[in-house]
C-alpha cells in the first residue's frame, strides 16, 4: 500500500485513483465515506473536520482492505457485509440479494395498512429482510420467511439471531411447494427475464446470486402464477397477498391474481413512479 502520507485525505485520493475505472469521483468519494463510517465509525462532520489527521496502521488497514475488495467490482454492501434495511443491520453476503429501496417500500405499503396479519410467511425470503422487518414491526405476529436456497437460510437464520426476532425459516420451493395457512403471504421472486441480463449493472450480474433473480424469458410471470395458485389454497378469509414484480410486468401480475380467483387485485407505482407491487384479497 502506497500513500503519499497516511492522513484521511490521501487515502481518500487512493480510493478515486483505484476505482476511476468502474466509478466516477463523486461516486468513489462516496464510497470512500461509506467505509469510513463503518470501518472507523467516524461521521461526516469528523471525516470533514479531521481530513487531514494521520490515521494509525489498523485505520489504514481497515479502509484499504474494503478498497482491494471494491476494485474487483464486488457492491459496497456485500464489501462490509451488512446494509440497513428497514432500520434493521441485515448482514449480507453473494449468497443472497442485496435489499433495494423498493423491497422497503413494500414493506412500508403492508405496514400502512394497519392490519393485524397472526401468521406471516415470507416468499423466497432470501437474507430475511421482509420477513425480519415485519416481525420487528409487528411483534405478536407469526413469521416465517421460505427459500429453496439452503444457503441463503443459513445467513437469514444468522440475521434472525443477531437482531433477536423470532422468525421461522424453512426450506421450500416456490415452484411445487405447498404453502402453510397464512393471513398474509409476500413475495419478493425472482423477475428478471434471462434476455435483460446484459442490461443490469455489471457488479449485479457479476455477484448476485441469478438463481434469485433471474426467471426464464419464456415464462415471466412462472413464479407470480405458482406462489399465487399456493396462496389461494392457504390464504384464510381475508387474506392478502403481496408481490413485488418487475416494472412491466405489474399489470399483468394483477391480471392473473383475478384470473385465480382473487376476489381483489391491484397494482401500485413505487415512489420513482414504475409499477411495482400488487396486491390481491
Amino acid at each position: 500500500m502506497r500513500l503519499q502520507s497516511n492522513t484521511l485525505s490521501a487515502m481518500r485520493a487512493r480510493y478515486v485513483a483505484d476505482l476511476s475505472g468502474r466509478y466516477t469521483s463523486g461516486e468513489a468519494r462516496a464510497l470512500f465515506r461509506e467505509v469510513a463510517r463503518e470501518r472507523l465509525g467516524w461521521d461526516d462532520a469528523r471525516l470533514l473536520l479531521d481530513d487531514q489527521v494521520r490515521l494509525s496502521e489498523s485505520e489504514l488497514l481497515a479502509l484499504w482492505r474494503p478498497l482491494k475488495a471494491l476494485h474487483t467490482g464486488m457492491p459496497l454492501q456485500y464489501v462490509l457485509g451488512s446494509t440497513l434495511f428497514h432500520g434493521l443491520r441485515i448482514q449480507v453476503d453473494p449468497r443472497v440479494l442485496i435489499p433495494r429501496p423498493e423491497t422497503e417500500e413494500l414493506v412500508e405499503r403492508i405496514l400502512n395498512a394497519r392490519c393485524a396479519y397472526p401468521r406471516i410467511v415470507d416468499v423466497c425470503t432470501g437474507s430475511g429482510c421482509i420477513a425480519l422487518a415485519l416481525k420487528a414491526a409487528l411483534p405478536g405476529s407469526e413469521v416465517m420467511g421460505t427459500d429453496v436456497s439452503a444457503d441463503a437460510l443459513e445467513l437469514a437464520r444468522a440475521n434472525a439471531s443477531q437482531l433477536g426476532l423470532e422468525v421461522t425459516f424453512r426450506q421450500h420451493d416456490a415452484l411445487c411447494d405447498p404453502l402453510p395457512a397464512a393471513d398474509l403471504i409476500v413475495s419478493n421472486p425472482p423477475y428478471v427475464p434471462r434476455a435483460e441480463a446484459d442490461s443490469l449493472e455489471p457488479h449485479v450480474r457479476a455477484h448476485e446470486p441469478h438463481l434469485a433473480l433471474f426467471v426464464d424469458d419464456g415464462d415471466p410471470l412462472l413464479f407470480y402464477r405458482q406462489i399465487g395458485k399456493a396462496a389461494r389454497q392457504v390464504l384464510r378469509p381475508g387474506g392478502e397477498l403481496w408481490f413485488e414484480t418487475h416494472r412491466d410486468h405489474a399489470v399483468a401480475v394483477a391480471d392473473l391474481m383475478r384470473a385465480l380467483g382473487f376476489a381483489q387485485a391491484s397494482w401500485h407505482a413505487d415512489l420513482s413512479g414504475q409499477p411495482r407491487f400488487v396486491h390481491a384479497q
